[in-house]
């Protein structure tokens, strides 16, 4: 039995799904409903809604999709673009990404993907409520 919580709706159940991995572009998803996402994957990896991530982004107070930032006075130190390394479709729900940072825990739901969609109207909306 499905969690409610993974149940589709036109809103949440992708039409269409590209992942740009050679491009590096990011992925882009067509939503049943006829909304259009389209995430770099720097947001991604910002966004991963894995427990540990969770709990990282919590205690900074950032939502998913904002970038760490850096304590006042840090030296800054190079780091890599983030970027997946593969991509692969999880059930009929998700989709989990392994990074070039060694990380692959988060399960990008449709649900989760749709909610975090960074268009300037999902944004405003997320302002707004």
């Amino acid at each position: 039995m499905q969690s409610p919580l993974q149940a589709a709706s036109a809103a949440t159940d992708p039409k269409s799904v590209k992942v740009n991995l050679t491009t590096g572009t990011g992925v882009d998803i067509e939503w049943n409903d006829g909304h259009v996402s389209h995430y770099n994957f720097v947001y991604l990896r910002d966004a991963c809604p894995c427990a540990m991530c969770e709990d990282e982004r919590g205690k900074a107070g950032r939502r998913p999709g904002d970038p760490v930032a850096a304590a006042p006075g840090a030296l800054l130190i190079f780091k890599p673009n983030a970027k997946p390394l593969s991509a692969e479709g999880v059930g009929k729900y998700a989709i989990k990404f392994s990074w070039n940072d060694n990380h692959d825990l988060g399960l990008y739901s449709w649900k989760f993907l749709r909610e975090i969609c960074p268009c300037a109207d999902c944004k405003a909306a997320r302002a707004a409520g």
